[in-house]
């Protein structure tokens, strides 16, 4: 009897630690020990591992068998750590040299009768334990395409125990995933049969569409029932510039770890667009539980986060999205320690001005005083500053429903001003921790957005008369950097910046008799 080691990882939140499964069989009182720090589902490990085992028809003794899950103080979760204790186990008795997992790392469930099944969370594993030094892995045969996409790793596919013992004495019969990660690099924006040509009339509101995505502004639509406001939302993905290869495998890692990818596709190559209901609850949209996981923020990460019927969500829901929106990430803090979910989104709102939808035309509306500030009342003036552009989307016309819609307002036009744009604010943040005129600070503010005499008159009369916040001032001249993008302009002109006003004037339309 003997010793054997092997690494696997374990998954909290999105922070992924190696662990190093330690395997000892010696003489005493026979028994199976799992220990070091572990959740309900790894202490069960054993008895699948053991049954696992003798259906391979090998025989374990009576004897001592201890399996250690280092570091101790890492807390184990999931059914990834059957394959890796059952290899530790059979190197223990002694049916391949223990030598042989040297540099090897191993991730897998396994069934009673041997099967390997997949996992959730591989390619973060894979990247961490490369990093960490492991050359050869070892994982189920459904997760090795995912596995693969790290660069210049060796993945090894198993379907079944019996499988990965032959491998580990002879070093042959396991399949082999070629490395995709060149082969398959992030492009395209899906293949969407939705069209921003779709959609008659609403020019000034695809406008504001058209510069929040450029510039990757939250933004909200407010108009009565039909005006397109959730058809217009719905169509942000059409316009939106593909993610590039870092931020694809930053979104592949998140959906990998919430066992939200595609086998046969695992490299995400679009930007996600999570529409969420209104009943949704506070750690199911930002991320927690007892033990924290990520939330719709963190799964919109890179994309858009789309909340339909704005008042009807829970005010505590909504504020919760404050910290987000302003810092780019959730923070979470627990006894067991803290953690951090990226949560860089474009915020996209939709709501009617009223319970019934048509104020302010009182031809229409029967909604008394107290109903409209009632219901408008539901969204607090933080969480407002909070947003970028306010687009109001009047009833459509008849002359409009029977025109065709304009080239210039089609998808594809869009899209390529919005890349153009985007393209421009690479190439000014280059170097900095930044990708959109959206996450400038204070110094970009100040490089970027400065503006003449007759700019500062416009702005100080309208920071007076509108009753603008230093934080709704700094979200103008965002806009406003943006639109100039747009319309090439290396300054900030005079129309520039009345347009961005223009997008404050709304929400001021309804909110200001509060």
């Amino acid at each position: 009897m003997g010793f054997c080691s092997v690494t696997t990882a374990a998954v909290s939140g999105l922070k992924v630690e190696l662990v190093r499964v330690e395997a000892d069989i010696s003489s005493g009182l026979p028994g199976f020990h799992l220990v070091g720090y572990l959740s309900s589902e790894v202490k069960e490990a054993s008895e699948r591992v053991r049954t696992a085992i003798r259906n391979m028809n090998v025989s374990i003794p009576p004897r001592k068998i201890t399996v250690n899950l280092s570091p101790a103080w890492v807390r184990k979760r999931g059914t990834a750590f059957d394959l890796p204790v059952a290899a530790a186990l059979l190197g223990a008795l002694g049916l391949f040299s223990p030598g042989r997992l040297e540099g090897v790392f191993l991730a897998g469930e396994l069934g009673l009768d041997g099967r390997i099944h997949p996992v959730e969370g591989i390619l973060p594993m894979v990247l961490e334990a490369k990093e960490q030094g492991c050359r050869i892995f070892l994982l189920p045969r459904e997760n090795t395409r995912e596995g693969a996409l790290a660069e210049g790793a060796e993945i090894l596919g198993a379907s079944t125990l019996a499988e990965v013992a032959g491998w580990l004495k002879t070093g042959e019969g396991l399949y082999r995933e070629p490395n995709r990660s060149r082969k398959n690099p992030a492009h395209g924006t899906g293949t969407l049969d939705i069209d921003y040509s779709d959609i008659h009339g609403q020019e000034g509101v695809k406008r504001a569409t058209l510069v929040a995505v450029a510039g990757n502004h939250s933004i909200l639509y407010i108009g009565p029932p039909g005006s397109g406001k959730t058809m217009i939302a719905r169509r942000i993905p059409t316009i939106l510039p593909p993610p590039g290869r870092e931020e694809s495998m930053e979104l592949t890692k998140i959906y990998s770890i919430m066992g939200l990818l595609q086998p046969e596709k695992p490299l995400i190559t679009v930007r996600p667009f999570r529409e969420v209901h209104h009943s949704v609850t506070r750690a199911a949209l930002i991320g927690g539980g007892r033990i924290p996981v990520p939330g719709e923020c963190t799964l919109a990460h890179g994309g858009v986060l789309f909340l339909d019927e704005l008042p009807e969500f829970s005010r505590t829901v909504l504020e919760s999205l404050r910290q987000p929106l302003e810092e780019k990430c959730v923070h979470l803090a627990r006894n067991q320690g803290s953690c951090c979910f990226p949560a860089d989104f474009m915020l996209a709102a939709a709501m009617n001005p009223c319970p019934c939808g048509y104020y302010p035309d009182y031809r229409i509306c029967g909604c008394t005083d107290a109903q409209i500030q009632g219901y408008l009342g539901k969204i607090s003036q933080p969480f407002l500053d909070r947003i970028d552009i306010c687009a109001e989307a009047p009833r459509v016309s008849w002359q409009a429903l029977g025109k065709s819609s304009e080239k210039e307002w089609s998808s594809a036009v869009m899209r390529e001003k919005v890349e153009k744009a985007r393209e421009i604010q690479k190439k000014r943040f280059r170097g900095r921790n930044i990708r959109t005129n959206s996450q400038m600070g204070e110094k970009e503010l100040a490089r970027w957005c400065r503006v003449g005499k007759d700019c500062r008159e416009m702005m100080e009369q309208a920071y007076e008369q509108l009753g603008l916040t230093a934080r709704s001032f700094q979200k103008i001249l965002r806009v406003a950097r943006t639109v100039a993008d747009l319309e090439g302009s290396t300054e900030i002109e005079q129309v520039h910046l009345a347009e961005a006003l223009g997008y404050r004037v709304t929400d001021k339309k309804y909110w200001s008799g509060r």
